[in-house]
C-alpha cells in the first residue's frame, strides 16, 4: 500500500513525536502516545457536540416548521403536495451527501480531523444562517424555492462531514473502555438540536398566529446558526488533532487517496455498515424529525401538543443515549444493535395503532418508547463504525457508509412516509416502512465483527 505523510502542522507532529519519558502504550486501542488529560477531553467533548448541535437544529425547524415552510414557498400548491414539495426539498439535499462524505472522508484523513470539522461547520453555520434570509415565494417566486434549495445542497454537503468527523474525533480520544459511552455524545447532540428545535417552535406556535409565522416567525431559528457556527468553529481551532492521527502521521502511514483504499482494502465493512446505518437513517428522521408533522397533519393533533409530546420525548432520549452507549462497552456493540432491530420488528406496529388513538398521553407515552427503541442503534451506531475502519480510513469508512444511507433513505423517509399514507390511506403505513429498515440492519450487524473489545487497527 503506498503511503504519504500527511499535512499535519509542525507542532502537531511534534507533540506525537516527542516526550519527557517514554510514551506509556494505551493497551485498548493498541496504539502509543501521551496520555490525555482530562480537561482535553472536555474540551474535545464540547468541540465535538456543538457542531452536531448546530446541524440537527437546522434539520429539526426545518421539519418542525414544514407547514409553515411550505406556506411560505409553495403557497399556491394544495396542503398536501405543498408538504410533499417542502419534504423534497429536505430530501433532494441529502443528495449530496456522499459527495460530502468523499469529500470530508479524505481531508480528515488526509490533512486531520481538526481540519475537516473545523470548515465543515462554519460552511453548515453560513448556509443556514442565510436560509433565514430567503425572500418568499409571494417576493420573487419560483427563486424562492430555487434558493432555498441551493442552501440545502451546501448544508447537506456541509453536514456529510460533521457526524463522521465528531465520532472518530471522540473514539480517538476515549480513555480505555469507554468508547461507546464517549461516541454518545455525538447522538446526544443530534438529540439536542432537536430538542432546542422543538423546544423554539412550542414557543412559536403558542405565541404566534399563523399570518405572523408565515411573515417572519420561522426565519427566527435559522438566524440563530451565525454565533452558534462561529462559537464552534473558535473552540474546534484551539484544539490539536487526535493521537492517534498524530501518531499515524508521525509515522507517515496516511494514504494518498484515502477513498480509493476503503473501496478496494475495506469494501465488504463498508457494506456492513452502510446496512447498519439504515435503521438509524429512517427511524431517526420519521421518529425525531417528522413525528410531530405526521401527529398533527395525519393524526389531526393540534400543533402545540405535537410540540410538546416530541419535546418531553426528546429529553427522555438525551438520557437514554448514554445508558446505551455505556451498555455497548460492557456487553458489545453487535448484541445492543442487533435488540434495536429485533425491538422495532415486534413493537413499531402496535406503537403506531396506540399512536392513531390521539390521545395525548398515549401518543407522549408511544414516543418516548420509540424514541427508547431507537437509542439502542443511534448510541451505539458512531463507536461501531468507527471501530469498523482503520485510522488511515476512519473518517472515510464512517463519513461515506453514513451519509449514503443517510442519502438513499434518511433524507427520503418523511417525503416517503408521507407518499405512503397518501398512497395506501392507512396512517401507519410508515411503521412497515421502519420494520423493513430494522430488518436490512439486523442482517448486516450479524455478519459484521464484534469490534468493542478490540484495539483501534492503525491498517
Amino acid at each position: 500500500m503506498e503511503h504519504e505523510a500527511p499535512r499535519v502542522t509542525a507542532g502537531a507532529a511534534a507533540t506525537a513525536s516527542t516526550a519527557g519519558s517514554p510514551e506509556p502504550r494505551n493497551t485498548l486501542s493498541g496504539q502509543t502516545h501521551t496520555p490525555v488529560d482530562a480537561a482535553t477531553r472536555r474540551r474535545v467533548v464540547g468541540a465535538s457536540f456543538i457542531g452536531n448541535f448546530v446541524e440537527w437544529f437546522d434539520y429539526a425547524m426545518y421539519g418542525y416548521l414544514a407547514v409553515t415552510i411550505t406556506a411560505v414557498f409553495f403557497p399556491d400548491s394544495d396542503p398536501a403536495t405543498g408538504l410533499m414539495l417542502t419534504f423534497s426539498l429536505f430530501a433532494v439535499s441529502f443528495l449530496v451527501r456522499p459527495l460530502g462524505g468523499f469529500f470530508w472522508g479524505h481531508i480528515g484523513d488526509r490533512f486531520g480531523r481538526r481540519v475537516a470539522l473545523s470548515w465543515s461547520i462554519l460552511l453548515m453555520s453560513l448556509a443556514t444562517f442565510l436560509i433565514a434570509l430567503i425572500p418568499g415565494y409571494v417576493t420573487i417566486g419560483i427563486w424562492a424555492p430555487l434558493l432555498l434549495l441551493l442552501l440545502r445542497f451546501i448544508q447537506g454537503f456541509s453536514a456529510s462531514g460533521e457526524y463522521a468527523g465528531a465520532s472518530a474525533f471522540l473514539v480517538e480520544y476515549a480513555p480505555p473502555g469507554k468508547r461507546g459511552v464517549y461516541a454518545a455524545v455525538v447522538p446526544a447532540s443530534t438529540a439536542t438540536g432537536l430538542l432546542l428545535g422543538s423546544l423554539i417552535a412550542t414557543i412559536l406556535t403558542a405565541t404566534l398566529d399563523s399570518q405572523q409565522m408565515t411573515d417572519w416567525g420561522w426565519r427566527l431559528p435559522f438566524l440563530l446558526a451565525a454565533p452558534m457556527g462561529l462559537i464552534g468553529r473558535y473552540i474546534r481551532s484551539k484544539l490539536e488533532d487526535t493521537p492517534a492521527f498524530r501518531e499515524m502521521a508521525v509515522k507517515d502511514e496516511a494514504v494518498k487517496a484515502p477513498v480509493s483504499s476503503l473501496f478496494r482494502d475495506h469494501w465488504a465493512s463498508l457494506v456492513q455498515a452502510a446496512g447498519a446505518v439504515l435503521l438509524n437513517a429512517v427511524g431517526f428522521y420519521v421518529i425525531l424529525s417528522y413525528m410531530p408533522t405526521y401527529l398533527s397533519e395525519e393524526l389531526g393533533l393540534d400543533q402545540t401538543s405535537s410540540y410538546v409530546a416530541t419535546t418531553v420525548a426528546l429529553v427522555t432520549y438525551i438520557g437514554f443515549i448514554f445508558v446505551t452507549g455505556a451498555l455497548s462497552d460492557r456487553f458489545g456493540r453487535k448484541r445492543v444493535l442487533m435488540s434495536a432491530s429485533v425491538a422495532f420488528l415486534i413493537f413499531t406496529i402496535p406503537a403506531f395503532h396506540l399512536l392513531d388513538t390521539g390521545n395525548f398521553l398515549v401518543v407522549l407515552l408511544v414516543q418516548i418508547l420509540l424514541g427508547g427503541m431507537l437509542t439502542l442503534n443511534d448510541g451505539t451506531l458512531p463507536s461501531f463504525l468507527a471501530e469498523m475502519f482503520p485510522t488511515q480510513v476512519r473518517y472515510s469508512g464512517f463519513a461515506v457508509s453514513f451519509n449514503l444511507s443517510n442519502a438513499l433513505f434518511g433524507g427520503t423517509a418523511p417525503l416517503v412516509a408521507t407518499w405512503l399514507i397518501a398512497t395506501s390511506g392507512s396512517v401507519i403505513a410508515p411503521g412497515w416502512y421502519l420494520m423493513a429498515a430494522a430488518a436490512v440492519s439486523l442482517i448486516a450487524v450479524a455478519l459484521a465483527r464484534e469490534t468493542s473489545k478490540q484495539p483501534l487497527s492503525m491498517e
